[in-house]
């Protein structure tokens, strides 16, 4: 499903280059729920931003779900990303003038879904994560929990191949944190998609049967317990 070989990202700066990732090989099955850990400068959020197509690898391979992103154009990565990809930011991105279900609803309007198809898809998600009774409230009428598990939903509703989420409980208190860890335990568990939480929370990274460490660019560890249940 998620295929890295040997991938480098370097970086010029004004006192040479930064190395951001340094020859990363990694492998995910399908269905594989994976947590990647490690000090602020590691590489992470690069891994992520290579992930997502936001970024082009300096050198080596990524292929997530068949699509080769280290040769993919913008239109591609475009599709690739309306298509293929969900991802989960730490301050929610939600629209304030638009309710949850719109918020929700919003990248299947994107993509040109038909209405009745939303409907259903967006009724679908609300219920996976708790929030069916809280449709027709807007952001400012929720807790970050609530908000966090609305921005999730939005990440879904097109049924993504990839879920991508960056530190989704950094902004939260203790409470809300772990409602929003037991929504990303019901996705791993059903399979939904395959998940991987960039995080500095030791509980957040417990979750996951994955846990990737990194340090200085590269994979320092990779332990794998079993599957999600």
């Amino acid at each position: 499903m998620v295929s890295l070989q040997n991938v480098t990202r370097i970086y010029s700066s004004g006192i040479g280059e930064v190395r951001a990732l340094d020859g990363v090989s990694l492998d995910l099955d399908s269905g594989t729920f994976a947590t990647i850990t490690g000090p602020s400068g590691c590489g992470k959020s690069t891994l992520l931003n290579l992930l997502g197509g936001l970024d082009h690898p300096t050198s080596g391979e990524i292929r997530v779900a068949g699509i080769p992103l280290h040769d993919a154009g913008e239109a591609e990565l475009t599709r690739y990303r309306r298509h293929t990809l969900g991802i989960v930011f730490q301050f929610f991105n939600l629209l304030p003038a638009m309710t949850v279900r719109e918020n929700v609803e919003l990248p299947l309007l994107l993509r040109g879904e038909s209405a009745s198809l939303a409907t259903t898809r967006v009724s679908e998600m609300l219920d996976l994560v708790g929030l069916s009774h809280r449709a027709s409230h807007f952001p400012h009428q929720l807790s970050g929990g609530e908000m966090q598990r609305t921005a999730t939903a939005r990440a879904l509703v097109g049924r993504p191949a990839l879920l991508l989420a960056d530190e989704p409980t950094g902004n939260l208190d203790s409470a809300n944190a772990a409602m929003v860890c037991e929504t990303f335990s019901k996705i791993a568990s059903q399979k939904i998609a395959t998940l991987i939480i960039v995080t500095h929370s030791d509980s957040v990274a417990a979750l996951a049967p994955v846990r990737i460490e990194m340090l200085d660019g590269k994979i320092l560890s990779k332990s794998d317990s079993g599957s999600a249940s």
